[in-house]
């Protein structure tokens, strides 16, 4: 495949990325810009890199320092991550020819089926997950459940108490939980 097929396809795959998929779903515009950004990054040092007489292994240590940099410099939930790794995955699949020709087109759209599956809203729809801190302190793990539910509307599946703090009466509590359907 060319390096323009390449660019073109790197395009495509990255705008369905953003606009089609992380945007309409989490709507953080501060980060359409880091995805984008990182994005054609990747997908310039991939193509620099692929046709220089360097190791693979100096790409594949840009590749963590990219990531690093970027992730240790603001807070991204799991979900974000994703997408984000999946751009750099994008940027290095656009950067780099490889055979035959239709497996780089064919890697990135299973990248965006997998996202656009896995992080469907419909797909556990009522599924929820929260930090919880409780005006009262509550060793119980019964009674705890029991108040969990009726204040979160739900059926509670798991709960990690995080911190029970006995002066200042209350629990901090990680809970996995589905509201009614």
């Amino acid at each position: 495949m060319s390096q323009q097929a390449l660019i073109v396809s790197n395009a495509i795959a990255v705008l369905l990325l953003v606009f089609g998929l992380y945007f309409p779903r989490y709507r953080r515009k501060e980060m359409v810009v880091a995805i984008l950004g990182i994005n054609v990054g990747v997908l310039s040092v991939a193509m620099v890199l692929a046709n220089a007489e360097v190791t693979a292994g100096l790409g594949l240590g840009l590749f963590g320092v990219l990531s690093i940099i970027r992730l240790r410099s603001q807070e991204l939930d799991q979900e974000e991550v994703v997408y984000y790794f999946s751009a750099l995955a994008l940027g290095l699949l656009g950067g780099i020819a490889v055979e035959p020709a239709w497996l780089t087109p064919t890697l990135m759209l299973s990248i965006l089926i997998a996202l656009f599956i896995g992080g469907h809203p419909k797909l556990f729809g009522a599924s929820r997950s929260q930090t919880v801190v409780l005006d009262a302190a509550i060793t119980n793990e019964g009674e705890l459940r029991e108040r969990l539910e009726e204040l979160l509307g739900g059926s509670v599946h798991r709960m990690k108490v995080r911190r029970v703090d006995l002066v200042n009466d209350t629990t901090m509590v990680d809970v996995r939980f589905s509201l009614p359907s």
